[in-house]
């Protein structure tokens, strides 16, 4: 990463296009949960923060990918550490997951997390939303296997083993991620950013095993 050009300052039009974007990621949330996503038009969203739908469209492509915006933020900044991680020869597995809660540090607190509470109260009750965060996750695990094969010393041919391997370590973190998530989201009060990071850790720390159970019939 350029470390001059990431500490420089934004200029006042990229500051406004920031604040517009959290503006529309703040209301979209604040309607669709007090009254339903179904029942929060486009028009409507735009009209509450007073911007145009051609603003929304240069920033957003639909209802349910401002919704999920807390989520893809946080998966964007994945993505931004893993291109610079420095691997210390262990497993990719746990790069992955350091880098992960990387990432997850590096979002804005409690104001952040209680955006992502929202967007997944929301996504429980609407299969849009979830679909879409499916096929968000699909992308951006791709995109991360392009990174790692890049960067690390694996196998870049589409049939090499150590390639199939990567991209299942991706597929774990991605499932383990979803699992300690939903744990999170389910938990009683308003669970913080550090629960969610405890949450994942508990998902990543049962995979192991979850691959070694022994699948038995039950006894009559």
């Amino acid at each position: 990463m350029d470390t001059a050009r990431a500490a420089a300052p934004l200029s006042l039009r990229e500051r406004k296009k920031l604040r517009t974007r959290q503006a529309l990621i703040d209301t979209a949330l604040e309607l669709f949960t007090e009254r339903g996503f179904d029942h929060v038009t486009l028009d409507e969203l735009c009209d509450a923060v007073e911007v145009s739908k051609r603003t929304f469209f240069r920033t957003f492509t639909s209802k349910e990918d401002v919704a999920m915006a807390p989520l893809h933020d946080l998966w964007t900044a994945f993505l931004d550490e893993l291109g610079t991680a420095r691997p210390d020869g262990g497993p990719l597995s746990e790069l992955l997951r350091d880098v992960l809660l990387a990432a997850l540090d590096r979002m804005p607190g409690e104001e952040w997390a209680h955006r992502v509470l929202l967007s997944r109260r929301l996504a429980a009750h609407h299969p849009s939303m979830d679909a879409h965060g499916l096929a968000f996750c699909d992308r951006t695990g791709r995109a991360a296997l392009d990174v790692v094969v890049r960067r690390f010393d694996l196998g870049g041919a589409a049939h090499d083993p150590d390639r199939l391997r990567a991209h299942l370590a991706v597929d774990l973190l991605v499932a383990a991620w979803r699992r300690g998530l939903e744990a999170w989201t389910a938990e009683a009060g308003t669970p913080t950013r550090a629960d969610l990071a405890a949450a994942f850790r508990r998902a990543c720390a049962a995979l192991p095993e979850s691959l070694a159970l022994t699948a038995r019939v039950k006894a009559d």
